[in-house]
């Protein structure tokens, strides 16, 4: 990012008073981790902040301020900021009626730079990471809470630094935050430990029809199955990881009906693999190892095309 566009937007910070910030329909712990980070940051320095994600954030009521996310931006605004997204259509309704963000912060190699300003570095390991460099740039400040909200956002979108991007000045950021008063442990725990009794129970759903073919595993989550087990989520509770870590699996796959006829794919890949292209062909996004797409169709039919088309890509990389 060039000096030009990293002094622009510390003026636009400042010359704010009212800064909305959203991020991601079904939002991970880098969605909600930099929503709250820089909504915590910026109201340190006397904004009025507002933080809205459409789906809400109950998953994520250990970091602070969660109780201040919004289901709906609502009022005006001097500023609006956007995080951990790869284009408008992931905020879900969150910005309706509000235009085009001021500012867009991610690391999504397939960003499509919505933005007024954009501060994309694909090579970050989270959007969190991005704002633990820029939040003193931009005249704004750690404490506490800012320092464990973009900590779990870095230990989540890292897996609790396990993935292939994770290097030495990914644990530098983290000893620094911690050093501004993250608690690592309590995080961790959280965020990758501790799963509700409904959740593993939707995990054992998704377990039991569990298949696996040549490199490829997979399996689906229905509208049944969230319905039957009272799962109140509409995403896999985070089964994905857990079929990444078949260790014949060179791409693991999951299918999560919604309702109006969509389906919610997520991939994972070996570091050899990127998975980020396919999902852009279906409308998603992400990155090499990890991708997404919401996808219009019915279960079994969207299950048919996207499995057909990662097949192809094992096949291809293995000429």
């Amino acid at each position: 990012m060039t000096q030009e566009i990293n002094l622009k937007i510390k003026d636009k910070i400042a010359a704010s008073e009212r800064i909305l910030i959203v991020s991601h329909v079904r939002p991970d712990a880098d969605a909600a981790g930099s929503l709250l980070g820089l909504g915590l940051a910026l109201q340190q320095a006397g904004k009025t902040v507002q933080m809205v994600l459409q789906d809400g954030a109950d998953n994520f009521d250990y970091l602070p301020g969660s109780d201040q996310i919004l289901r709906q931006a609502e009022g005006s605004f001097d500023m609006i900021v956007v995080v951990d997204c790869s284009d408008s259509q992931r905020v879900g309704h969150a910005l309706d009626g509000y235009g085009a963000p001021d500012l867009v912060v991610d690391h999504h190699k397939t960003n499509l730079n919505f933005g007024a300003n954009n501060v994309v570095e694909p090579e970050q390991v989270a959007t969190a990471a991005i704002l633990y460099d820029r939040i003193p740039e931009w005249g704004l400040a750690f404490n506490s809470d800012v320092a464990n909200c973009l900590l779990s956002g870095i230990v989540g979108d890292t897996i609790g630094f396990r993935t292939s991007n994770v290097d030495a000045s990914v644990l530098r950021r983290a000893a620094a935050l911690m050093e501004h008063g993250a608690d690592l442990a309590h995080i961790y725990r959280e965020e990758l430990v501790l799963k509700s009794y409904t959740a593993v129970r939707y995990w054992g759903a998704g377990l039991n029809r569990l298949l696996y073919e040549d490199g490829l595993v997979w399996t689906y989550l229905s509208l049944v199955d969230r319905e039957k087990i009272g799962y109140a989520g509409n995403d896999d509770a985070d089964l994905v990881n857990v079929l990444s870590a078949v260790r014949e699996a060179e791409i693991a796959l999951i299918f999560i009906e919604q309702t109006h006829n969509q389906v919610k794919v997520s991939w994972r890949a070996q570091p050899d693999l990127d998975v980020s292209e396919i999902a852009f062909s279906f409308g998603g996004g992400g990155h090499a190892a990890a991708a997404g797409a919401d996808i219009e169709g019915d279960l079994q039919e969207v299950m048919t095309r996207v499995i057909e088309k990662t097949r192809e890509l094992l096949d291809n990389s293995r000429k």
